[in-house]
């Protein structure tokens, strides 16, 4: 399951996200919208990435959250204080495929303000399409974080 979240000024590119993965079908296409459902300029951030953080964590081995806000900052650093989350911030889709392929991670973080639509389609498809590595030294690494 994909949870997908935003504030307003994230809303209208997850709103563009959602209909991108509805078209993919598959697996991209199982995603659940937990906010914000309308335009609203005085919500904030952690609400949503809270929300959807905390339902990635009750399964963060086989779910995964899109996150989206302005800068993308804010519902990265709220994510990450979720146990068992690993956020990433990302601006292109090699940052997206090193994030997957070496951390394992399961909340994307998106910039509203800095990225295209198309840029962040792009970046969503590289992150959900890239595997973990599983490979020993980013393993024994994701450990550590674990333990943190």
């Amino acid at each position: 399951m994909i949870y997908i979240g935003a504030d307003h000024r994230g809303y209208s590119l997850k709103e563009a996200i959602k209909g991108y993965l509805s078209a993919q079908g598959g697996p991209a296409a199982g995603w659940k919208d937990l906010g914000a459902f309308k335009y609203d300029p005085d919500d904030d951030y952690p609400d949503y990435a809270l929300a959807v953080a905390r339902k990635v964590a009750e399964d963060s081995e086989n779910s995964r959250g899109i996150l989206i806000c302005g800068s993308g900052v804010g519902v990265d650093i709220v994510a990450n204080k979720i146990k068992n989350i690993r956020s990433a911030l990302c601006f292109d889709a090699k940052q997206a495929q090193a994030g997957r392929n070496d951390d394992n991670t399961n909340v994307l973080s998106l910039p509203a303000d800095y990225i295209s639509e198309d840029l962040a389609k792009e970046i969503t498809k590289v992150w959900l399409e890239t595997p973990f590595s599983g490979e020993e030294n980013h393993t024994r690494r994701i450990e550590k974080i674990k333990k943190i």
